[in-house]
């Protein structure tokens, strides 16, 4: 199977590497991915406005970028049904899988059976716990109630939620179920930056728990770490 790989930068600032403006930007884009044995997506949108990207319209699936669409959906269920993130979710051991990856079921162990919504979504965001995902998928009504929230929201239909971590588990191939463009995902969070982060405690705490995030800082996120980016 062919590497997929998509790349979303949200700046809020303009370097001096992108002083040659959008196109110079658009062709280093083109000549860094040009034979490489993948599919590869970009989408830049810098300071809110301007858009650059290398298939910005192809699909690509999210694997764990799934857990920034769902928190926010989560975020919007508690808003409209007059919660809180103290509120508790208690599930069945059933939930708390073992072959899967959860820091939370190292620390805690199969006997756990409830936690705050915050809790689970700092396991979620924080640590990229698939269980907690799944908790919080199944908590909001499974793949079809949190793609209802979604459209509710106005998240794009290319933003598309569609399987569980225990069924990319399953099936790797289900992971194609969860899917987006990378334009689309850089747009949500551009909008999240712009206009959601600021319209409830719950997105302002996600938004706190987004920057919190340690996992792979020795990845993709690794020459971004002296940038301000």
């Amino acid at each position: 199977m062919r590497k997929l790989l998509f790349i979303i930068i949200y700046l809020s600032f303009i370097s001096p590497a992108f002083a040659g403006g959008n196109k110079a930007i658009e062709n280093a884009l083109h000549e860094y991915i040009k034979g490489k044995d993948a599919r590869i997506g970009v989408a830049v949108i810098i300071n809110g406005k301007d858009t650059v990207s290398v298939n910005g319209n192809r699909d690509f699936p999210m694997m764990s970028v799934v857990k920034f669409p769902l928190a926010l959906t989560v975020a919007h269920w508690i808003n409209t049904n007059g919660m809180s993130l103290n509120d508790t979710v208690t599930f069945s051991e059933m939930a708390m899988k073992e072959d899967t990856y959860s820091p939370m079921l190292k620390k805690y162990g199969k006997s756990l059976n409830a936690m705050t919504v915050r809790e689970l979504l700092e396991w979620s965001l924080v640590e990229s716990d698939n269980n907690a995902a799944d908790i919080l998928l199944h908590r909001v009504g499974g793949t079809s109630g949190v793609t209802s929230i979604m459209r509710q929201m106005g998240i794009s239909d290319e933003i598309v939620i569609g399987a569980s971590e225990e069924d990319m588990h399953r099936d790797p191939y289900l992971s194609y179920l969860n899917r987006t463009t990378p334009l689309a995902m850089a747009q949500l969070f551009d909008r999240f930056y712009h206009e959601l982060r600021n319209a409830s405690q719950s997105y302002s705490e996600i938004s706190v728990m987004l920057e919190q995030c340690r996992t792979g800082l020795d990845r993709l996120a690794l020459p971004l770490l002296p940038t301000n980016a």
